[in-house]
């Protein structure tokens, strides 16, 4: 049997897009995801993710990391947005199912804003930032994140006693303004440094408006090696935040067929 696939990508992030509303695709079948998401012998990818329908919202997004484990995705769950506006799901505004609950999304021209759940929980020890935005994040704020080996040092921290067994990922911060930063992040899954990731940029900005003592209504641009984001978030008492928005590009790059 022949599959169409979409190949999508969010500053340099990259998806493989399957329309599954017909269930065509056994989501179970993790060995496939994996051999589809291999760069050299088969389409190669970030994720996978699957649009399939959901009772309540315009359609469910099921994403995949490039090993088979699950989490959610930001800048998959952006260019799975674009995917259901070119399916004819949906037209410039959108409710959907991920695997953490419901999110909204506003499409204006290639930009796709993304509304993340609220963070109620922050962990700050000597060194480093502890936030969970959809997927865990561990940030380190260094004076230069370009001239270091973030394979090495992001596995380090990867798969250290704390977290070897869940995995986490781990983002490098330079601060390049008042509110600027320059992400760089090793990723759970994909086991190396990828050119962007949304949860982490998030969670990132988090760490930084917190570091900085912003109070309310913030926007952080973000710097990735594949390209800009930006975060809307609002800082409340403790530590808690919300009215967080994702906000970057999601486009369509290729499609295909495979055999299944």
């Amino acid at each position: 049997m022949k599959i169409e696939f979409y190949k999508y990508q969010g500053t340099g992030n990259d998806f493989i897009m399957i329309d599954n509303r017909c269930n065509a695709f056994d989501r179970n079948n993790h060995q496939k995801v994996v051999e589809l998401c291999e760069r050299r012998f088969g389409i190669g990818a970030d994720g996978l993710i699957l649009i399939e329908n959901a009772e309540g919202y315009d359609f469910e997004v099921v994403y995949f990391n490039a090993d088979a484990t699950q989490s959610l995705c930001g800048n998959g769950s952006r260019c799975a947005v674009k995917f259901a506006e070119y399916l004819g799901i949906i037209n410039s505004q959108t409710t959907f199912l991920a695997i953490d609950g419901g999110h909204e999304a506003v499409i204006e021209g290639d930009i796709v804003k993304l509304k993340m759940n609220d963070v109620n929980e922050v962990e700050q020890g000597g060194d480093y930032f502890l936030i969970d935005t959809g997927s865990p994040h561990y940030i380190q704020f260094l004076d230069d994140n370009q001239n270091i080996d973030i394979v090495e040092r992001g596995r380090a921290i990867r798969y250290n006693d704390r977290f070897k067994k869940q995995g986490v990922n781990v983002n490098f911060v330079q601060v390049k303004g008042e509110k600027s930063l320059n992400v760089r992040t090793y990723e759970r899954g994909v086991e190396g440094e990828t050119f962007s990731c949304g949860t982490g940029v998030t969670a990132c900005a988090i760490a930084h408006g917190i570091n900085q003592g912003f109070k309310g209504k913030q926007t952080i641009d973000i710097e990735t090696k594949g390209g800009a984001l930006s975060i809307d978030l609002n800082i409340i008492e403790n530590n808690k935040v919300a009215d967080i928005w994702l906000n970057g590009p999601g486009k369509a790059v290729y499609s295909g067929l495979f055999h299944i």
